[in-house]
């Protein structure tokens, strides 16, 4: 039997919305950034309207020389350090593009003071929590990152809080400097032999797990979309989320902070570790509960914490956690090298510079490239793509290691006719974004997909139907072969986890889970069971949930044969309890079942 919290919830709501002051501009807005646009050549431009003069950058935080000769030879560069808002907003009218660091805020004010002219927005490092996506997308700004540069120095300083913190140099530095020498009191731990898990295998992860093998260390990590080939072959052993926490010795954070990995070590996640583990954060402050971590140190659960990154930066003065006399903190260096604030400056000035000569970078965010025409009659089957990529990777066993995906498109229409770069585009996103700090769109998916070793497939199917010729898209099946599955029904007799689905009446259905037709709208959350045909079934659930105040908001059933085994797909408007979900699970005819928000 099994229970799957889900990884995230979207409610996707689009309206085309068309700028008649920008008339070559259409773009479909989402409650995420998700953007699309599109000029008649199909190819996004984003010059200057001097043609004849250089574009001018404002570069609002420091950049190296490396990435301000670079620009200087195709811009004029306005270099205006610690502006304030409202002197940033006075400038912006008379640049195109602005490059800042975490430091500067883009707000909407500042979108709105620009008038129409900024081209761009480069983000000079990973996170771009300081930049209004929506925003940039309703003003038609392309935003870009430079994300690949500062790899090695964020693993690197990793290692050296976890070689810190097993050795208390920074307490015995500061004790020998207030004259003391108290050898006894900073014993620490050796690094051969222990456990290291890293949660969270993508580039930075990777390289940790690399380094500390080479410290004797044995190492497992945590990612439900790492390929397991990719992480044989560094000798590291992919495990579930509670085998990694149950077992490490050190646990080293590198995911990202997404509405799942908010505060996600908490009291409970605490509590269901070794006792005395270690844990060093350079990824982002939010996934850990800090004052959850405070309670964990005192009563000695967590023996050590290691940190660069917090909830708040800068911390408070009086922060309980910073001056723990167990936690060791650094001010967010984790990409301060020479080296790397070289590379992320020549990155970003590079995909500055060919996002102002109409070209678009494999890091921009919110760029898209739709024709109008296409973007219209696709729009209800872009939401259906994306839900049945969240349907579908919810459902993977979390020790699985993701390799790629499948799609198959039926369509009246043949298959050289159907664009399905924006569906696969789609797919994308509902598989890759619930874990990671991408950005999603028809520009960077492919290469996101490639960065993380997975390889999208795509089959269209020519079919003719009655009454839908004249539609683009018949059905959307998404496959993700060769991994475990939380809700066994829902794997094929290949091995494949496989779901489909169709649009009625504007609305996205699921049709098909494993070898099971149901019928089921793509709203709210989901209830699966696999049960014993047999009267009563919808009876007794339905009961359960209504004696909690749970509304059903759709109840669809499908059957092998009758009285064999039956799906029953549930639909919920609230997020029912682990207790609720137990009483179900406790009901004699459900073989199995799992709960996912969509």
């Amino acid at each position: 039997m099994a229970i799957s919290k889900a990884f995230f919830s979207s409610s996707l709501h689009p309206s085309l919305h068309y700028s008649p002051s920008r008339p070559t501009t259409v773009s479909l807005h989402f409650p995420f950034p998700f953007p699309f646009s599109a000029a008649p050549s199909r190819n996004l431009r984003l010059r200057c309207d001097a043609a004849d003069s250089k574009p001018t950058v404002l570069i609002a935080e420091k950049l190296s020389d490396s990435g301000l000769d670079l620009l200087r030879d195709s811009a004029d560069v306005d270099c205006s350090y610690g502006l304030s808002p409202d002197q940033l907003a006075a400038k912006i009218a008379s640049c195109d593009a602005l490059i800042v660091r975490s430091g500067t805020k883009v707000s909407r004010e500042v979108f709105e003071a620009a008038k129409g002219r900024l081209k761009v927005v480069g983000r000079a490092g990973v996170g771009i929590d300081n930049v209004d996506l929506q925003a940039a997308t309703e003003f038609g700004c392309l935003v870009v990152n430079a994300p690949t540069a500062n790899t090695v120095a964020a693993a690197e300083h990793g290692i050296a809080l976890l070689t810190s913190m097993a050795r208390n140099v920074a307490q015995a530095d500061a004790s020998v400097k207030a004259g003391k020498w108290q050898r006894n009191k900073y014993v620490g731990v050796s690094l051969v032999g222990k456990t290291l898990a890293v949660m969270g295998f993508g580039k930075v992860g990777s390289e940790v797990a690399r380094r500390a093998r080479g410290l004797g260390m044995h190492v497992i990590a945590h990612d439900p979309y790492a390929p397991a080939e990719r992480a044989r072959a560094l000798g590291v052993e992919l495990v579930s989320f509670d085998d990694a926490i149950a077992t490490a010795d050190f646990i080293s954070l590198h995911m990202p902070l997404t509405p799942t990995t908010d505060k996600m070590f908490n009291d409970e996640t605490f509590a269901r570790m070794k006792r005395g583990v270690r844990i060093i954060n350079v990824a982002r402050g939010g996934v850990i509960d800090e004052d959850a971590l405070v309670r964990a140190l005192d009563n000695g659960q967590v023996a050590q914490a290691a940190l660069d990154v917090f909830t708040e930066e800068p911390p408070a003065k009086d922060s309980k956690l910073v001056l723990h006399e167990r936690v060791i903190v650094t001010p967010h260096l984790g990409a301060s090298t020479v080296e790397a604030q070289e590379g992320v400056a020549i990155e970003i000035a590079e995909a500055v510079v060919g996002a102002l000569n109409g070209e678009l970078a494999s890091t921009a965010v919110n760029a898209p490239m739709v024709p109008p025409e296409v973007l219209s009659e696709l729009a209800p089957y872009v939401i259906l793509a994306e839900k049945l990529g969240r349907l579908a990777v919810q459902l993977v066993a979390g020790e699985s290691g993701i390799k790629g995906a499948k799609v198959v498109y039926t369509s009246s229409r043949d298959p050289e006719d159907l664009d399905t770069r924006l569906l696969r585009a789609m797919v994308t996103k509902g598989i890759v974004e619930p874990i990671s700090s991408s950005f999603v769109n028809i520009v960077n998916a492919d290469y996101i997909a490639k960065q993380r070793g997975l390889n999208f497939a795509e089959e269209r199917i020519k079919r003719e139907q009655n009454g839908l010729n004249g539609t683009p898209v018949n059905s959307i099946q998404v496959q993700i072969p060769h991994v475990g599955s939380l809700f066994a029904s829902a794997v094929t007799d290949a091995g494949d986890i496989q779901v489909e689905g169709k649009v009625r009446d504007g609305v996205p259905h699921l049709t098909k889970i494993g070898s099971y037709a149901v019928d089921v709208s793509l709203e709210g959350n989901l209830i699966l069971c696999r049960q014993v045909d047999q009267p009563g079934m919808i009876g007794k659930v339905g009961g359960i949930l209504a004696s909690q105040n749970i509304n059903v908001s759709f109840m669809s059933v499908g059957r092998t044969f009758r009285g064999k085994q039956a799906i029953m797909a549930i639909g919920v408007d609230e997020e029912p309890n682990k207790e609720t979900l137990e009483k179900i699970g406790t009901i004699p005819a459900i073989e199995e079942f799992v709960f996912l928000k969509l």
